[in-house]
């Protein structure tokens, strides 16, 4: 008897990238880190997604941790804007990987300079 395969779920990811020709991430930055909520029936499913996206997009992802889905965050207390659980939906809604928040990482020296153009 074949097994059930469970519905779709949005997972929360934390993805580290490391830096790549035509990364798209600022000229100083080390590397950058991405908030993703991606979509698929367990979470390893929603992480090889997610690192095959990016790879498609010449980025290059180092690492990536799994803070659950929606129900599971709000078990353990995450608080979770409205702005979050609307892309979650989104997510959900097109089966897809959305980008919620990128963070590029920069060494002390780096950091400064282009906080200093944000400044300008």
């Amino acid at each position: 008897m074949p097994s059930k395969k469970s519905a779709p779920d949005v997972f929360t990811l934390l993805v580290e990238l490391g830096r790549k020709s035509g990364d798209g991430l600022p000229k100083n930055a080390i590397g950058a880190g991405l908030l993703c909520f991606a979509s698929g029936r367990d979470e390893a499913e929603a992480v090889r997604e997610t690192v095959a996206i990016l790879k498609q997009a010449d980025m290059a992802p180092l690492d990536v941790t799994g803070y659950g889905t929606l129900s599971e965050r709000e078990q353990m207390g995450h608080e979770i804007s409205d702005e979050e659980r609307a892309l979650m939906q989104q997510a959900m809604d097109e089966n897809s990987v959305i980008v919620a928040q990128m963070t590029p990482f920069f060494a002390a020296k780096e950091r400064d300079a282009f906080l200093a153009e944000d400044d300008a």
